[in-house]
């Protein structure tokens, strides 16, 4: 299974619901400016509570996007030693975008989300109805580009999977045959197409 790793763009997006990430193998970096001298008790605590799966990286000196230069340059050591790894960059800045496209061309995946609850393997994880379980799944499949599975087995391991291998045989069944009846998924032999809805 992949390792996800959460990073924070602090002087973005100040979290309160970090405690989420605990008990799901998430790696946690926080970033914080160099201007930025307090932190809240709560997320001191969260952090904590994530033991040696969570840490904090204070940038060196200021001037514009110098945080998200420091986030680029984590990306890029991390990916170099965990090339399986998947990134889930936690801000509003929008100019991280263009290097998330760019990581997908070299089949390094990353995503950015505005809050923790965006997460795809925290919506999969918690989600409860039929109807969520196959938003959070074409999310993730979208997210996957070119990689997608594309095999039967391939795919119904990847959800089991994202499901933190939870899911019983029957679940995962009609989870499958729902991407099926919905078009989303497309079977040939042991072959599978994708039409998912919205933009690819």
């Amino acid at each position: 299974m992949k390792t996800n790793y959460v990073l924070i763009d602090f002087e973005n997006v100040q979290p309160k619901n970090l405690e989420m990430l605990k008990g799901h193998g998430f790696k946690v970096i926080v970033f914080v400016g160099s201007k930025q001298v307090k932190i809240s008790f709560d997320l001191a605590c969260a952090m904590q509570s994530l033991g040696a799966d969570a840490e904090y990286v204070k940038i060196e000196g200021n001037g514009p996007n110098a945080l998200d230069f420091h986030i680029a340059f984590y990306m890029g050591n991390i990916a170099a030693r965990d090339p399986d790894c998947y990134f889930h960059i936690i801000s509003k800045d929008t100019g991280f975008d263009p290097l998330i496209k760019h990581l997908k061309t070299k089949r390094i995946y990353a995503q950015r989300e505005k809050d923790i609850s965006e997460i795809p393997l925290l919506k999969i994880s918690n989600s409860k109805s039929m109807a969520e379980r196959i938003d959070a799944i074409v999310e993730f499949l979208k997210v996957r580009g070119a990689a997608k599975p594309r095999a039967v087995k391939t795919l119904s391991n990847s959800i089991n999977s994202l499901f933190m291998k939870k899911l019983e045989e029957d679940e995962l069944g009609k989870i499958m045959d729902e991407l099926i009846r919905q078009k989303i998924v497309v079977t040939n032999g042991s072959k599978v197409t994708y039409q998912l809805p919205g933009k690819l």
